[in-house]
């Protein structure tokens, strides 16, 4: 990252949980920040408590599922701060429930806030950053649900593991390129955040699940520690943020079945972090 002008940082879901947490991180930072949610009462709120600290930020009510929004958030951030240095794709919400039984609207709510948003933002931004002919950085939010599945988190599962192969193939493009952008994924387990407030119980089944979720969420992670960890990894341009350590055995298990060709086996421990919040 250039160290000749102020960086600028777009972030999506800002208004709560991760996005909150990247958001105050980045404004201790001194970087001029435009704010993205569809919460616009705590969109505004967040930009209010920062600007009082002397932050340049401003807020922009963002759908990321719509292009048009997304696009707008681009030329906002262009027209008000003259370019982007990190693009933090944030935005996420919850879903539990027997995958069968799951809606067909919340499937695509799902597929529309956390793979069809994060696909929006690298469509919308990436030419921009290339264009820049400068250092900057694309941060995907996946989670640990992106490296590990759970039952009763079908669309989570899918649309998680979908962020973190996009962002795989994305950092492999740019440096085809040898482009000066940079990509991580963050893949956290349980961030104290309201995310669960976000989940449609789809059956009886969902609920009882929702709540082992959400008393582990609530428990979890700050988002202020978080955000300390993830603006580390941008430091040291490291694609994989895994910032629950503890987490690795289950991924060990995962790849050495893949390895050994055995069926998958579902350990309760596992599920007690596996979600994120990035609402």
């Amino acid at each position: 990252m250039s160290s000749e002008h102020r960086q600028v940082a777009v972030i999506t879901g800002a208004a709560s949980g991760i996005g909150r947490g990247l958001a105050e991180q980045a404004a201790r930072r001194g970087m001029q920040l435009v704010l993205a949610d569809v919460d616009a009462a705590g969109l505004q709120a967040l930009c209010a408590t920062l600007q009082a600290t002397g932050t340049q930020a401003i807020a922009c009510v963002t759908d990321v599922g719509q292009l048009a929004q997304v696009e707008r958030l681009r030329d906002v951030a262009v027209e008000q701060f003259g370019g982007v240095d990190l693009l933090f794709n944030n935005a996420g919400v919850m879903q539990t429930g027997y995958s069968w039984e799951i809606s067909q609207a919340q499937w695509q709510r799902m597929l529309d806030i956390n793979l069809t948003g994060v696909i929006n933002g690298i469509r919308c931004f990436v030419p921009l950053l290339l264009s820049q002919g400068r250092a900057a950085h694309v941060i995907n939010t996946a989670s640990l649900a992106g490296l590990l599945s759970s039952p009763l988190m079908a669309p989570y599962n899918v649309t998680k593991q979908a962020v973190v192969a996009l962002s795989e193939t994305l950092h492999y493009e740019l440096a085809l390129l040898g482009a000066p952008v940079s990509v991580s994924v963050l893949c956290p387990g349980p961030v104290a955040s309201e995310i669960m407030a976000s989940n449609q119980v789809a059956d009886a089944a969902g609920s009882s699940f929702s709540q082992l979720l959400d008393s582990s969420i609530r428990q979890g992670m700050t988002p202020t520690e978080l955000a300390e960890v993830v603006f580390s990894a941008i430091d040291d341009k490291r694609f994989w943020i895994l910032p629950h350590k503890d987490f690795k055995p289950a991924l060990e298990r995962r790849v050495q079945s893949i390895f050994e060709e055995t069926n998958p086996v579902f350990q309760m421990t596992d599920v007690q972090g596996d979600a994120h919040a990035s609402r």
